[in-house]
């Protein structure tokens, strides 16, 4: 059993954590001693919670996994009118990534249990989309596996161009509007 982490260490690892995320989003072969350095803390306190690279990346990708699967259940995937859970899981999606983009969107950062979160998130979605199909979102004949490929494509380029680079991002809400809106009307001329 794991013995709960007072609160200085628990500020200590998140203080860690949050610096590894950044740094490593600028920088994937940056050392723990950047990441240290970063945090505020002397490369002995993150050693002494992280024993090596591999270690705190696998910690970024609990975190990580924790925090998307949260904002994914404050969807309502299940009760929700699907319109309504599609916006917000695409929303709260954007959300974590964008703050994970690291842990959530870099080769380096692959590990059993993101290989393992993305199943999960994949089924997740898929049996989604089979609701919102049988609910009259999405078309009978909508190939579902296509949708979700499509939609994380969508929320992809949302991400990508989403002020990345930029001192001012766009707001969740509004790219999930135009992810939403793609993904079910296309960029065809209205009816």
């Amino acid at each position: 059993m794991r013995r709960a982490l007072r609160a200085d260490a628990e500020r200590s690892v998140r203080a860690i954590l949050e610096a590894a995320e950044r740094v490593l989003a600028e920088d994937p072969g940056a050392s723990m001693e950047q990441i240290a350095e970063a945090a505020g803390l002397a490369r002995t306190t993150v050693h002494r919670r992280f024993a090596n690279r591999q270690a705190l990346i696998e910690a970024l990708a609990a975190s990580a996994k924790r925090q998307l699967t949260e904002a994914i259940e404050d969807a309502r995937l299940d009760t929700a009118p699907p319109l309504v859970a599609l916006h917000r899981a695409t929303a709260n999606t954007l959300r974590v990534k964008g703050a994970w983009r690291f842990t959530l969107g870099h080769p380096l950062a692959d590990t059993a249990l993101t290989t393992a979160v993305w199943s999960e998130l994949n089924v997740r979605c898929l049996e989604f989309l089979a609701r919102a199909q049988r609910e009259g979102l999405l078309a009978p004949d909508a190939d579902l596996e296509w949708t979700r490929r499509v939609y994380y494509a969508l929320v992809g380029e949302a991400l990508h161009g989403s002020g990345a680079d930029q001192d001012d991002p766009q707001d969740p809400d509004v790219l999930a509007t135009l992810v939403v809106d793609t993904l079910l009307r296309g960029a065809g001329p209205r009816a």
